[in-house]
């Protein structure tokens, strides 16, 4: 069985594909049609966008090209941060469902907690209305599951207190060296599952000795071993890749890091 077929049940039920195909840095047009149509081809059945990529068009495109049909793909895409309004929130996401122009989504995630300009600034107030807003859009059925990402453990607390919805998923920056273990801990025991976008650290690890020896133990790539170090940590990996043979390529996780190595993997302490 493939990973790509493998899935994660989500706190509401709704499973979701173990990997996913990351389209952030991709720009619109050829380079991200291309590598979302590389990517189905290659058996990835979990596409990740946001508005904020200005690449949904594209996306979409190559999904209904594909020739698959949609209920066979998880498509997730994102609230942008700096809307923080209820209406604004309800706006944006009718604006993502044209760009993409599909009925429904699997995945809707608030961006951030914060404008990207204003990062770390309080934005809790704003928070529990844009909440609100993922609710009733869930509520509406055009979304099978809602989520943040960039949420710290304040900024999870903040809308679980009155939340009717709970997140299902919670979207960080998670890497070999950089497991963010105290958003990660306590993501995991309010039963929301952890994705991880840039597992790969936007190819800041790829050269690492200590992880290029390890690697080596298994005769797979740096790439390989980080994303599966992901999944036996429990959490659900989007690597991005635009070249083909990278896409199939990061998607051969046939092998199992020994406990002996995933301790000295969860110990490393990477500076990027």
């Amino acid at each position: 069985m493939s990973i790509l077929t493998e899935t994660f049940t989500l706190n509401n039920g709704v499973q979701i594909p173990k990997v996913g195909f990351g389209t952030w840095q991709i720009p619109d047009g050829a380079p991200t049609y291309d590598a979302v149509a590389a990517a189905l081809k290659a058996g990835y059945r979990h596409i990740d966008t946001a508005k904020v990529y200005h690449n949904e068009k594209s996306v979409g495109k190559a999904m209904r090209d594909s020739g698959i049909q949609r209920n066979n793909i998880f498509l997730t895409s994102k609230l942008p941060a700096e809307t923080k309004t209820y209406k604004g929130a309800i706006a944006d996401f009718r604006k993502t469902m044209e760009n993409l122009g599909t009925d429904y989504l699997d995945l809707y995630l608030v961006h951030a907690p914060w404008p990207w300009a204003e990062k770390g600034a309080n934005y809790d107030k704003e928070n529990i209305a844009v909440w609100q807003a993922m609710q009733d859009i869930y509520a509406s059925g055009k979304v099978k599951a809602i989520g943040v990402s960039n949420f710290n453990v304040h900024d999870l607390q903040n809308i679980l207190i009155d939340a009717e919805v709970k997140p299902a998923v919670n979207q960080i920056r998670y890497f070999i060296g950089y497991t963010e273990p105290e958003v990660t801990k306590f993501t995991k025991e309010n039963d929301i599952l952890v994705e991880a976008y840039s597992p790969l650290a936007t190819g800041g690890i790829l050269q690492n000795a200590a992880i290029e020896k390890i690697a080596a133990n298994y005769d797979v790539s740096v790439a390989q071993l980080a994303i599966k170090f992901v999944l036996q940590n429990g959490a659900l990996p989007l690597p991005k890749a635009a070249h083909e043979e990278h896409i199939k390529n990061n998607a051969q996780l046939d092998f199992h890091i020994s406990t002996e190595d995933m301790v000295k993997l969860n110990q490393l302490k990477t500076e990027l």
